[in-house]
């Protein structure tokens, strides 16, 4: 069926040559000039696509691949079989390697478009760097050590569809750690229950399962740079095993601590930036962290640093309330929404020798970038790290200094 370009519609099937990877876990294709963003697919190649959805005003349209008529040499064989299905994942049908460029094209071209970031000026490999896989043998597969699981109105746990409430019925994740035991969950009936939260330690090989939305009250027990760190059941762990580690290697490294340096540590979560400064440098740590359970942990992983005191109050108020501050280095690992012109104005108003800002998404970092410069910071620095193996997210390192 030929389709003109003005009726293109939801259910039309048509031919395109795939363009440029974008944020998302999507790529980019046009069609008589209209912009279609596609999933389960790679730059370069020829597919046929049926149009899902349409992006409001008409913008734009969403599509899945139905046939890729001229593949990649990058694409491969998913190794789950629910790769399509599940909304989980967005590149296993890529090499791991082409997975990791696209994510580091990514990261620059948002702090490109939205961060006016000039790259002459910034030390980046220009890579996202991969972590030490649990099994050689399995790369990118069996990190996740948190995973939620919906459940359908019959009980049945199971993942969800991509941009859908659908509940689709697995036996197994591949990117799920073992100690997870998908299997015993998803063969589990659980009537009257929304979703049902698994988190595991593969330190301690405990783990804890959250039924519904509601804390529960066990804590595991996780090793990183050295420390032990309690974290309550449901709260904010990096998922990768090998995250912890990495990002406490980068922040460091970038921030240069010198003993008796004074840090603040905006979304502290449990404390680990606070945790390891604090034992490193014996300075004084302000740990800000408005989730009550995470706070309760941070002042339990922090109790043996006698100049540590922890914040249970937001960051929005805590930079307002304690605009007279001079901290020498200020970290911030903020959630997917970022910090926001209102918290960067005030942390740059404390001048920091450094500022470290750690970002679970690109577009978030690139648009406060764009704040730090309009206050006096400039990013001097990059790491990425692919902590997310067969998804589309990274988790980027940065560093950002007067300028």
């Amino acid at each position: 069926m030929t389709v003109e370009p003005a009726a293109l519609q939801v259910g039309d099937v048509v031919t395109v040559t795939v363009g440029s990877v974008a944020h998302g876990g999507h790529c980019v294709a046009r069609y008589e000039g209209r912009v279609l963003f596609v999933r389960h697919v790679i730059p370069g190649e020829q597919v046929q696509v049926r149009v899902t959805e349409e992006g409001p005003k008409g913008r734009y349209l969403r599509a899945e691949v139905v046939d890729v008529v001229d593949p990649s040499t990058q694409r491969v064989e998913p190794p789950c079989r629910f790769a399509g299905s599940c909304g989980g994942c967005d590149f296993q049908h890529i090499t791991i390697e082409e997975q990791r460029r696209l994510k580091a094209h990514v990261v620059r071209e948002q702090l490109t478009r939205l961060g006016k970031v000039a790259w002459d000026d910034v030390a980046w490999t220009g890579e996202v760097q991969s972590v030490p896989d649990l099994d050689p043998a399995r790369p990118g597969l069996g990190w996740r050590t948190r995973v939620r699981f919906a459940v359908d109105d019959d009980g049945r746990a199971g993942l969800v569809r991509h941009r859908s409430h659908d509940v689709i019925a697995i036996d197994d994740c591949v990117i799920a750690h073992p100690l997870v035991d998908v299997t015993e969950v998803t063969t589990t009936q659980w009537p009257g229950v929304d979703e049902v939260s698994v988190s595991v330690s593969p330190e301690s090989d405990d783990r804890a399962v959250q039924v519904g939305r509601a804390r529960g009250r066990k804590w595991l027990e996780h090793a990183a740079a050295g420390r032990s760190w309690r974290v309550s059941s449901g709260g904010f762990w990096q998922v990768h095993p090998r995250a912890a580690d990495a990002l406490v290697d980068a922040v460091m490294d970038l921030a240069q601590p010198k003993p008796g340096e004074h840090l603040v540590d905006l979304y502290a979560g449990v404390g680990l930036f606070a945790g390891v400064w604090g034992s490193r440098t014996g300075g004084r740590v302000d740990a800000v962290e408005a989730h009550r359970s995470a706070a309760a942990d941070a002042e339990v992983n922090l109790a043996d640093l006698p100049l540590a005191r922890v914040h249970p109050v937001a960051v929005e108020r805590f930079v307002v309330s304690e605009a007279t501050l001079r901290p020498d280095v200020v970290v911030l690992d903020p959630p997917r929404v970022g910090a926001k012109r209102a918290v960067v104005q005030r942390v740059a108003a404390w001048r920091p020798r450094a500022v470290v800002y750690v970002a679970c998404d690109p577009a978030a970092l690139g648009r406060d970038a764009a704040y730090f410069a309009e206050f006096g910071y400039r990013l001097e620095a990059l790491r990425s790290f692919d902590l997310f193996p067969m998804t589309h997210h990274v988790e980027t390192v940065a560093l950002f200094v007067l300028s």
